[in-house]
């Protein structure tokens, strides 16, 4: 027996038995290759998770069964798992930051767990018409993927304190970033009816701390009136006034350029009390979620800065303190792909495959499988790019050229976030493999 299994060793566990039972081995053989194998599945849900545990030819060892996520239940969980009879491997699907607590107990515990993508457990062993959506039924489903794939299952290696704590960053940067999307097009459309076309009265960057001159200066010349009703003379002294306490430098032609502006403009709301407090408001948490990104923004930057791919990523083109520690968080670490298609497979810009018979497709949508925020920030890199047209740059003459081909814009951005990435990572991988030759 022990000479069969180490001829099948690269086989899965149905495969392993079915050559035991066609090369005549005896039934209590076979029941002792069954129990070698032990297939959980962990469906996570928010708080708790449901349980399957299968072995091959779908023997069931226990019931399916829910645990909560408290500390006493996660260890008892791990007590169990560990003490069955066998190999033991454990998959669950990567559900945001759900699955996290379950990951953290079964790993402390010593225990193989494989973190597979959604899609791949959505897309497998639908050989029913039924339509079953349950948490056991979901957890059975992944524990039969477990068995089916078990050579291929990759264990688990958790990100390192600092690539965890940029990723959280990351997160609640993008979520700012929408709430100050949000705010701005709010206080817009509000000014648009006291003082139409504020927001295009200056041109001056926002500063470190995300303020922006048309903001700091609509909340103190909030409606037309307030410009056009005081007179060129008063309107001087207290815009010059406005510049000196925000720091601002003070052009003595603007103020006359402002007030004779403001005299074709049309206002729709009166100028009272009550839409002067909804414009401040506005403003006051525009200003708000501003400062929260610029202070997430530098602390990303600081904590991207102490990884060893930061200076080789930030070299590239279109990658700068924000782009940089952005794509550093999502990829992580790089070593944990094997090549340049699982890095593109990972951010969903990898290109699908449609063939049949004779007709095989030459464009193919992106698979889109990987993470949003990931492509995003490829798609903005892909802009910054296009934007400033460098001529020497790799990635810029592969955008242009599909681009003069006739491409859609989503094909030729999609396509340049691949080439980008494949750049990406075989920069990285080579600057950490001279790093441990260095060592």
């Amino acid at each position: 027996m022990q000479v069969e299994l180490l001829l099948h060793v690269r086989l899965i566990p149905q495969e392993i038995e079915s050559a035991m039972r066609n090369a005549g081995i005896h039934a209590d053989s076979l029941l002792e290759v069954r129990r070698m194998y032990n297939a959980v599945g962990i469906d996570v849900s928010k708080g708790k998770s449901t349980i399957a545990v299968l072995q091959p030819g779908g023997t069931v060892i226990r019931k399916t069964f829910d645990v909560s996520h408290t500390s006493q239940n996660l260890n008892e969980l791990a007590d169990y798992l560990s003490s069955l009879d066998g190999t033991t491997k454990i998959v669950m699907e990567c559900t945001g930051r759900y699955h996290e607590p379950m990951v953290k107990a079964l790993s402390e515990a010593g225990l193989f767990i494989s973190i597979v993508n959604p899609h791949l457990i959505k897309n497998f062993g639908n050989n029913s018409l039924r339509k079953v959506k349950s948490d056991p039924a979901d957890a059975r489903k992944i524990a039969r993927y477990t068995l089916d794939n078990w050579t291929e299952l990759r264990q688990y290696s958790g990100m390192d304190n600092t690539r965890t704590q940029l990723k959280t960053l990351n997160s609640q940067f993008s979520f700012f970033m929408k709430q100050k999307v949000a705010a701005k097009a709010n206080l817009i459309a509000l000014l648009d009816n006291t003082y139409p076309g504020v927001n295009k009265l200056f041109n001056s960057p926002a500063r470190e701390d995300g303020s922006e001159k048309w903001v700091d200066y609509a909340y103190s010349f909030w409606h037309v009136d307030c410009v056009r009703k005081t007179g060129l003379k008063a309107f001087t002294v207290r815009y010059e006034a406005f510049c000196r306490k925000h720091h601002y430098i003070y052009q003595p032609s603007k103020p006359e350029e402002l007030f004779n502006a403001s005299k074709e403009l049309v206002a729709v709301f009166p100028k009272e009390t009550s839409y002067k407090l909804l414009i401040q408001q506005s403003i006051q948490q525009l200003n708000l979620a501003s400062a929260h990104i610029e202070q997430l923004r530098r602390e990303m930057n600081a904590l991207a800065s102490t990884l060893p791919e930061y200076e080789v990523v930030m070299g590239m083109y279109g990658v700068g303190k924000t782009y940089g520690p952005q794509l550093i968080a999502e990829i992580g670490d790089v070593s944990r792909f094997t090549h340049r298609e699982a890095i593109t497979a990972f951010a969903g810009v990898d290109p699908g495959v449609e063939q049949s018979g004779q007709h095989n497709s030459k464009s193919n949508k992106a698979s889109k499988c990987g993470t949003g925020r990931l492509r995003k920030t490829l798609f903005q890199v892909m802009t910054t790019l296009l934007q400033n047209a460098p001529e020497n740059e790799p990635v810029y003459q592969f955008l242009n050229r599909k681009r003069s081909e006739g491409k859609p814009y989503y094909v030729y951005m999609t396509a340049g976030a691949n080439k980008f990435l494949r750049i990406y990572y075989g920069k990285v991988k080579a600057h950490l493999r001279s790093l441990e030759q260095n060592e």
